[in-house]
């Protein structure tokens, strides 16, 4: 797992207390950046899939190479 997809679910669970918090307690501006917040997480996870991604594709390019050069 990526830095970025824990950082995503810290976010995701954060914002989603705030959200609770602000209608429990009818703050608005509390439920707006819980929801942000929650948004933000979204976001970083689908940056850290994308890392994930990535690095997987070059470790197999990087294997498939060292199966060419065996002799």
């Amino acid at each position: 797992m990526d830095k970025k997809n824990i950082e995503g679910k810290i976010d995701k669970l954060g914002g989603k207390i705030k959200e609770v918090g602000g209608v429990v307690g009818n703050d608005r501006s509390l439920e707006t950046e819980g929801k942000v917040d929650r948004l933000k997480g979204k976001v970083k996870e689908g940056l850290g899939n994308l890392r994930e991604g990535i690095k997987d594709k070059l470790d197999d390019l990087d294997r498939d190479r060292d199966d060419l050069e065996k002799p």
